[in-house]
């Protein structure tokens, strides 16, 4: 049963924080800390003299967790590098809410200083309709009058603050590859009536694009920096030759057994037959990247752009010796249980377990816990909106998730000064504990999981080890080095003739 420990023997890993679930706890972007960072940014790192959008399927205050931290957070630093005089990228958003919503999460977003400057941040459905009702312009202009709605088609109505419609869009249920329907989406006039349509998603996101991209000068190179696979698929053929996309990664793209060569799901194996149209790829690890090298070949514009880690104001003093904590979605990939009998098995003296975090799994794990006779040790402590307090107060952190796409929730338990303990899955675990910090075990092997915590809760000397090298491990995924390799590989792709 081996026990590998970062730097001396091999690298460690973490669990799933706050960053990594949508209902686990969102840390301030903006705290002082990462001010003093993005100010070094702004000094250090200059991004090529370009128009910048970054493309979303959706931003939502406290939803899909570390995917929504990495795209704003990744914004906030072009706006600290300089882009637009400071003001940042464009943020595009495709999700069809409604507008008061959508002003709703702009302002919760510049609350928490998570947006560099509200005005910018742009839904394609608030510009959808026209201020006297119906579709605005640019929709109507685009509508082909030969398109209508098919018979059996279920369609939303989509209408604006007065009750009128403006378009309708069609519902493909239960349908991951809902995006790619050829099913028109309808147009409304003034007076309510179907004037025509577009023809599907396809066609509606790219004709929200031209009107964009058409106020900026002709000969005005634009970086698009699309965070999203789905818009990536829709935006595969934009023939702009201004255009360069840098196509980001936030996930695995693999599935079980989760080994270099094993099966993809549709949409990536979908993604990676286009993917050598996009200008440049970035990939959040080394590991993965030379994996997808490896497997896929190398077309010259796959990147490493590790995305951005807030830096943190930690307040270890606050340690409370013996607390082991799991902090993250309560979800089946997540192997909760794992890390629940390795502890009970360590069986510390005056240790003790807190969970926080919720999901589908709860139920299941109190009825464990109970099982195991260890409800007096094991806490499900629900909901947080301070990740970063209950990382200063625990002792170690411990994982047994069967995946990771990027462990941000491991950089920032590092920044935090709390070791981890963690099963050696992909991606990107080794990446993070290179340097230390932690302690890696085989992957699926209790035993090993509960040698390896009981370890760490006993020997002082290596918990004061891991401890002092876990911000060293942490200051190698810095804001700095994020924002610098971006900036690397948008000048590559600007520098380069277009894909498509």
């Amino acid at each position: 049963m081996g026990v590998t420990q970062s730097r001396a023997f091999d690298h460690g890993r973490s669990m799933a924080l706050g960053r990594d679930s949508g209902r686990v706890g969102v840390s301030d972007p903006s705290t002082s800390s990462e001010s003093a960072a993005t100010g070094s940014a702004r000094e250090a790192v200059e991004f090529p003299d370009a128009e910048y959008l970054v493309l979303s399927s959706r931003l939502i205050p406290d939803l899909d967790g570390g995917y929504t931290i990495a795209t704003l957070s990744r914004a906030k630093q072009l706006a600290a590098a300089g882009v637009a005089d400071g003001a940042g990228p464009v943020l595009l958003t495709f999700d069809p809410g409604d507008a008061a919503t959508h002003a709703e999460h702009r302002a919760t977003f510049a609350r928490r200083g998570a947006i560099a400057e509200p005005a910018r941040m742009r839904n394609l459905f608030d510009e959808a309709a026209a201020p006297t009702g119906g579709a605005a312009e640019w929709l109507r202009a685009a509508a082909d009058p030969a398109l209508s709605a098919a018979d059996g088609i279920e369609y939303r109505v989509l209408r604006d603050a007065q009750g009128r419609p403006y378009a309708a869009l069609p519902v493909i249920a239960a349908n991951p590859d809902w995006h790619l329907t050829e099913e028109p989406v309808l147009v409304y006039d003034e007076t309510g009536q179907v004037i025509g349509g577009l023809a599907g998603f396809r066609a509606l996101y790219n004709t929200w694009l031209r009107v964009i991209t058409s106020a900026f000068a002709h000969d005005r190179p634009i970086a698009v920096i699309c965070e999203s696979r789905q818009l990536g698929e829709l935006i595969a053929d934009w023939d702009d030759p201004r255009v360069r996309i840098i196509h980001t990664i936030h996930t695995m793209h693999l599935e079980p057994p989760y080994t270099p060569d094993a099966p993809m799901n549709a949409l990536w194996t979908r993604w990676f037959a286009l993917a050598d149209r996009f200008d440049a790829v970035a990939w959040p690890t080394q590991t993965q990247r030379d994996d997808v090298v490896a497997r896929f070949g190398d077309n010259g514009r796959a990147a490493v752009v590790p995305n951005v880690v807030s830096a943190v104001d930690s307040r270890k003093a606050e340690q409370e010796p013996g607390l082991v904590v799991v902090l993250g979605r309560l979800a089946p990939g997540k192997r909760i249980d794992h890390a629940i009998r390795a502890f009970v098995a360590a069986d510390v003296p005056g240790s003790r377990m807190e969970i926080w975090g919720g999901g589908a799994e709860h139920d299941r794990l109190a009825a464990l816990i109970d099982e195991l006779g260890a409800r007096s040790r094991i806490m499900l402590a629900g909901y947080t909106d301070d990740p970063g307090r209950v990382l200063d107060r625990a002792s170690v952190v411990v994982t047994s998730t069967a995946f990771e796409g990027q462990p941000l929730s491991i950089v920032e338990s590092l920044m935090h000064g709390t070791p981890v303990v963690s099963y050696d899955v992909r991606y990107g675990i080794r990446d993070v504990l290179g340097d230390g910090g932690g302690i890696l075990v085989p992957d699926g092997d209790e035993q090993s999981l509960c040698d390896a915590l009981r370890q760490v809760l006993t020997d002082s000397a290596l918990h004061a080890r891991l401890v002092a090298e876990a911000p060293v491990a942490a200051s190698a995924w810095s804001s700095e080095r994020a924002v610098r390799a971006l900036a690397d590989a948008v000048r590559g792709a600007l520098t380069a003739a277009p894909r498509r």
